[in-house]
């Protein structure tokens, strides 16, 4: 039986922010100390290393579950399949539904069962949860779902990334322009006309790099001291991400039992160009090649860092013809890969 995706869907938010609406922001260290450099200056830096121009934000009356509402009715469409046959609704998310102007995320009931409820599914054999595995949340949750319908448990699932992470940043810290927000989904299903899962993999590093990401106080002083924001060791993600995800990459193509030479796309996880341009190069590297022109689709220019929501979304387009110059074609293979806290990694080698 082949285990594929036959269906997705995507929704970008509509708010807009490009770079220069950050001119005016006051930028602090980590230790609340105002840097040497102009804001045109520490923006120029930062585009020039992550590639961002513009990030999307949702609308405040958006929460992430409605986001990823608004994506799983397009995956069930494309998919053609009746709602009511799904038996798993997996979320994968990191800071469940933020109101902006709140402090607290909120996980109750689960943003799985908050899409549920939004698609009006009355089965209750569909079991619907959430899965928080930092930003390869959304490859790991087709990875569940292709071991619930290998091992019989299930026909139909529908996987979901989506995340606000514009309500989760300190507007002090320059990381801050990274994040957006976003939502993908897709159906999943044992589907011989489908695409196949051809191998996976997962690994989770919890020592030193449990705490590259974290979440801490604002870096001004007359923030509030009660409020918790997304922060990171960025030079040590960026290290850790280039030198495990080419290897975890590599294990998978090998298993697979699939030529380097058959690959005619990587999805890696949009959170930086650089390092996602040097993860492909020592990817590629490790078979003793150079990397292929346009391997590599890239939405981060416009789109930001989404975290969960970034390869389904990316997939997406790719796959709707919506991104220049990036298509699959029925038979290619691709790789989908991500890296994020934990800090965790995986990969999934897959024939469209």
């Amino acid at each position: 039986m082949k285990i594929g995706i036959t269906g997705t869907g995507s929704y970008i938010p509509s708010v807009i922010t490009k770079n220069e609406d950050f001119l005016d922001h006051e930028f602090l260290g980590s230790d609340g100390a105002t840097f040497g450099d102009n804001n045109p200056v520490i923006i120029e830096k930062f585009k020039s290393i992550t590639g961002i121009a513009e990030r999307r934000y949702a609308q405040a009356e958006l929460k992430t579950s409605d986001l990823g509402y608004l994506a799983a009715e397009k995956a069930i469409e494309d998919a053609g399949i009746e709602k009511e046959s799904l038996d798993y609704i997996i979320f994968a998310h990191n800071f469940g539904d933020l109101t902006p102007g709140k402090i607290q995320g909120d996980t109750l009931p689960s943003l799985a069962t908050r899409v549920k409820h939004l698609l009006k599914i009355k089965n209750p054999k569909c079991v619907a949860y959430d899965m928080i595995f930092g930003c390869p949340g959304w490859i790991e949750g087709v990875i569940q779902a292709n071991a619930f319908i290998k091992s019989g448990l299930a026909k139909k699932c529908l996987v979901i990334g989506g995340e606000t992470l514009s309500r989760v940043i300190d507007e002090y810290d320059r990381d801050s322009m990274i994040f957006s927000d976003g939502a993908g989904a897709t159906v999943i299903e044992g589907d011989s006309t489908a695409g196949e899962i051809l191998g996976h993999t997962s690994a989770t590093y919890a020592n030193e790099e449990a705490y590259y990401l974290f979440f801490d106080k604002t870096y001004a002083s007359k923030g509030c001291s009660d409020t918790r924001y997304i922060k990171m060791h960025g030079r040590k993600i960026y290290e850790f991400a280039c030198t495990h995800v080419p290897k975890a990459m590599a294990t998978c193509l090998d298993e697979s039992g699939v030529s380097i030479d058959k690959v005619k796309k990587v999805f890696i996880h949009q959170a930086n160009e650089k390092m996602d341009e040097a993860i492909i190069k020592r990817f590629y590297k490790i078979y003793g090649k150079k990397a292929p022109e346009d391997i590599m689709p890239m939405s981060i220019h416009k789109l930001g860092n989404s975290s969960v929501a970034t390869i389904p979304t990316l997939f997406d387009l790719v796959r709707k013809g919506e991104l220049d110059q990036h298509e699959v074609k029925k038979g290619d293979v691709v790789i989908f890969a991500s890296v994020g806290a934990g800090m965790n990694i995986n990969a999934i080698v897959y024939r469209y």
